[in-house]
């Protein structure tokens, strides 16, 4: 077993502060998550941030380790209060590494109003695998809430929680904080296209010609 974890640690911090400067949380709100190493018990691991504490604050030492039933392993502090919820995607995503919840304005306005974002733009399709779609509602940091955003996701890199955020998964921190962005990036430009009269799909040979890549680049990461 490895103690500490600090190259894991100082990436989910980096991760973490690197989400707040680019506005796509406010506060103490949103969190981020990695899977690390499993420990001597050969339990699943993830390095998690802690709740309550502002992202410009935030230290190495501040980045929780807990197994999958957010047991402490690593750490003193509380972890995230939505770690149930990372743990409930790692238990049913082999091929996430990386969890990341936020609640930038646009995506979180298009989860408020109910809505899926469409697969509008090519990235979208090539990177998230398609339309982002709105979770039903629970409560924050309820099982309930864990299994209705894990279902949204599916096979997907991002779901919205309805009347909450989003969240946004990858191989990676890099990938799951690309797929926040897009989102984010397509949640505005809905919203603008509504404004001139309604956001249209990609057509349908595209988006089933670009879903192949992304699906045989999940089934990579799978095996």
């Amino acid at each position: 077993m490895r103690l500490n974890w600090q190259e894991e640690r100082r990436a989910v911090l980096e991760a973490a502060q690197r989400m707040a400067a680019l506005g796509l949380v406010v506060g103490t709100s949103g969190n981020v998550s990695m899977r690390v190493d499993v420990d001597s018990d050969e339990r699943e691991l993830m390095a998690i941030t802690p709740s309550g504490i502002e992202y410009d604050i935030l230290n190495t030492e501040d980045i929780l380790v807990t197994d999958m039933d957010i047991e402490p392993v690593e750490g003193c502090g509380v972890p995230s209060s939505e770690a149930m919820l990372h743990a409930e995607i790692y238990r049913h995503r082999r091929d996430v590494g990386a969890v990341m919840h936020a609640h930038s304005a646009f995506a979180t306005a298009v989860a408020v109003a109910g809505l899926d974002i469409l697969p509008i733009i090519d990235e979208m399709v090539l990177t998230v695998g398609g339309d982002v779609k709105v979770a039903e509602y629970a409560f924050p940091s309820s099982e309930a809430l864990a299994t209705n955003v894990r279902k949204a996701l599916g096979g997907r890199n991002a779901a919205l929680m309805r009347n909450h955020g989003v969240v946004g998964v990858g191989a990676d921190l890099r990938e799951a904080l690309k797929v926040c962005e897009l989102v984010e990036h397509a949640a505005r430009v809905m919203v603008y296209a509504s404004m001139l009269g309604g956001a249209t799909s990609l057509p349908s040979d595209v988006l089933e010609a670009e879903m192949a890549v992304f699906e045989m680049r999940r089934e990579s990461l799978e095996g």
